[in-house]
């Protein structure tokens, strides 16, 4: 058993189930302070209904995702002790500042949010929210300032075999990163309006009409059929990105293996590596040159330009499929659900059925666009600087199959648990309506105005 490939299996399966997580805390968080707000602005308890409802569902997402991050953060001493020595000066100060923001600001604010609401003023209530939703998405920032860093590193300097920082700015703000950073909080938003959507259809299906029903589904539906076309101009631009600093990965995403003009459009392929070809191809012709060139005469790198220094083919090229595919169904579903929700005000039986399965279907595209980034930049773990192969640590490969299988173990029963609270408490919701008091608020203080304190 080699222990490099066990490493990066055990690696890789402890970042997706870690990756879930705060997919949802980052735009949930804002979501909440939404609710929040119009609860503020019209003292409609429905809203803050909708807020509880949610905001367990934050709590359960933070806990599992603080959880899952701790154990991933020991693989880079056990499993990886060569990228701390190698870029620990860079990496070690990332990490830190996310943790302090996690825990400062995420952790310390939540507990007002989940039980600070007959404790505390209104006032306080709304900034603890404002806190923790900040916290999230400053947490996200570091986070994905060092993994666009590790794509493409820049503002340093090798000393004695080590990276060096000499500009903070260039290493934070690396040409990557403000692409991949709107990226991501786009994909946390659609991720995250999908699961209320989808959540909130189950609800409709079961016969519930409360207001803080309508009131979640059309945040959810609407906050998607708005923010998925943004998504896909934001991935062209990224897409344009990594071809200028990444071409090998486009490359593989695309399949093609010979540079030159009028690159078709791969839809469909089996890539051969061993043979450099594409078996059953089917694709659009000059597609790929239009796409990412805006030319059908446009060059677009090839595979073999790179020999030994290009990632994985298969995986990268179905990665970027499965996530384009997946964008493109939720934005026919997201536009579908707004039409029947503007127009008529209800969701036909098929489309509210077809919306529960695809309250998962940000998931499934940010996993599939986050292998499709990170195997492309394979063999590198820190593009041109570290190579994968030379950051693996001395573990005997029993060792890490034993810990991996334990890992996935764990890991398939926590996702099933986290799945099965998220049904019960839309099942919950659905059976309370809006007939139950607000928590710790007796009926009375309803009337009463929202910011009374």
């Amino acid at each position: 058993m080699d222990p490099l490939i066990l490493s990066r299996i055990q690696f890789g399966a402890n970042i997706s189930f870690h990756i879930l997580f705060p997919t949802i805390t980052i735009a949930l968080g804002w979501v909440l302070l939404f609710f929040k707000l119009r609860y503020n602005a019209t003292n409609d308890s429905a809203w803050m209904r909708a807020y509880f409802t949610w905001v367990k569902v934050f709590a359960l997402s933070f806990a599992m995702g603080v959880v899952s991050g701790v154990t991933m953060s020991f693989q880079f001493g056990t499993n990886w002790p060569g990228y701390m020595e190698k870029v620990g000066n860079i990496a070690g100060p990332l990490l830190a500042y996310e943790i302090l923001t996690a825990f400062f600001l995420e952790a310390a604010f939540l507990g007002i949010m989940l039980f600070g609401f007959r404790r505390v003023s209104n006032r306080i209530h709304t900034l603890a929210t404002v806190l923790v939703a900040g916290g999230t998405t400053v947490s996200a920032f570091w986070i994905i300032a060092l993994n666009s860093w590790m794509q493409t590193p820049a503002g340093f300097e090798m000393r004695d075999g080590v990276a060096h920082a000499v500009d903070w700015w260039a290493i934070i703000f690396n040409p990557s990163m403000p692409y991949r950073l709107t990226h991501m909080l786009l994909a946390s938003g659609l991720t995250v309006s999908f699961l209320i959507a989808g959540l909130s259809a189950l609800r409709y299906l079961t016969g519930d009409r409360s207001e803080s029903m309508w009131k979640a589904l059309r945040t959810g539906v609407f906050t998607a059929a708005i923010l998925i076309p943004i998504q896909i101009f934001a991935g062209d631009q990224h897409g344009l990105n990594t071809l200028e600093h990444q071409p090998q990965k486009i490359a593989a995403m695309e399949a093609n293996w010979n540079t030159g003009p009028n690159v078709p459009l791969v839809l469909f392929a089996l890539p051969d590596e061993a043979a450099k070809e594409n078996k059953f191809e089917i694709a659009i012709p000059d597609g790929a040159s239009l796409v990412l060139r805006h030319s059908t005469s446009g060059v677009v790198p090839g595979l073999n330009d790179y020999p030994g220094n290009h990632p994985p083919v298969f995986p990268v090229f179905w990665g970027f499929r499965v996530m384009v595919g997946t964008g493109i169904l939720m934005l026919l579903v997201s536009w579908s659900a707004a039409f029947f929700l503007k127009r008529r005000h209800s969701l036909p039986k098929p489309l509210a059925m077809l919306m529960v399965p695809m309250a998962l279907s940000g998931w499934l595209a940010t996993l599939a666009g986050w292998y499709t980034t990170e195997i492309g930049r394979q063999p590198w773990l820190v593009t041109g600087v570290l190579k994968t192969a030379d950051a693996v640590g001395p573990v005997a490969g029993s060792h890490v199959a034993l810990t991996l299988a334990t890992y996935l173990v764990l890991y398939v029963l926590l996702l099933i648990a986290y799945l099965g609270v998220l049904v019960h408490l839309a099942l919950k919701a659905a059976k309370d309506g809006d007939s139950s008091p607000l928590p710790g608020v007796m009926n009375a203080a309803m009337s009463q105005p929202a910011a009374g304190e």
